[in-house]
């Protein structure tokens, strides 16, 4: 058995965008192929769940579909639309998981929503069970059920940027073209905020 484990979410139904956001192609890779390539980096196992045990219930289908399916202890979960996550942000959170809850979310800023990249712990299966059963597919209900720790995240980069429109996806591929984003961590002031991102 592992301690952990990368599941790519890849099941959504990618309404807003009108065409399977897995396949799109950039810099001559598919997004999802992007985001398996990082992932390898970690040198953890990665799997992608590309159908949901339970449907139409948003990424909460694929976290409960991961859990239930998962030999790890834990799975740090990634979204198969963020083509500039990086490994450094992947490992950083690993790191910073809490022993006590097994939860950690990420947040871009102050205010904003948490999101992906995020770990559970496999014991907090149930709670998801919990929540799909009441019908609320937020992940923010989700990181407040688990009492998770939440990474703040300060980014000089796209590392956070997940595509769901049409609009998205154009300005995902102007920065493919104008710049690089996958590079260096540098660590500034508190321990958990971070700059991701070489230009």
């Amino acid at each position: 058995m592992s301690a952990m484990e990368i599941c790519i979410l890849a099941g959504g139904l990618s309404t807003r965008m009108g065409r399977d956001k897995a396949r799109l192609r950039l810099g001559g890779k598919t997004l999802l192929r992007r985001v398996q390539d990082v992932a390898a980096q970690t040198q953890w196992p990665v799997r992608v769940v590309r159908r949901d045990l339970v449907a139409r219930c948003g990424p909460l289908g694929g976290v409960y579909t991961a859990l239930q399916t998962t030999l790890a202890d834990s799975v740090v979960f990634l979204a198969c639309d963020m083509p500039f996550v990086t490994v450094e942000l992947i490992e950083r959170l690993i790191e910073l998981q809490p022993a006590k809850t097994g939860a950690i979310f990420t947040r871009s800023s102050a205010g904003e929503k948490v999101g992906f990249p995020f770990i559970l712990r496999r014991n907090l299966l149930a709670k998801v069970e919990r929540q799909l059963a009441a019908r609320r597919y937020s992940l923010q209900t989700l990181a407040a059920r688990c009492r998770a720790k939440i990474f703040a995240a300060r980014l000089a980069g796209p590392a956070l940027l997940n595509m769901n429109t049409p609009s998205d996806w154009g300005a995902a591929r102007k920065i493919a073209t104008g710049g690089n984003c996958g590079g260096r961590l540098t660590m500034v002031g508190n321990p958990t905020i971070v700059v991701l991102c070489r230009h």
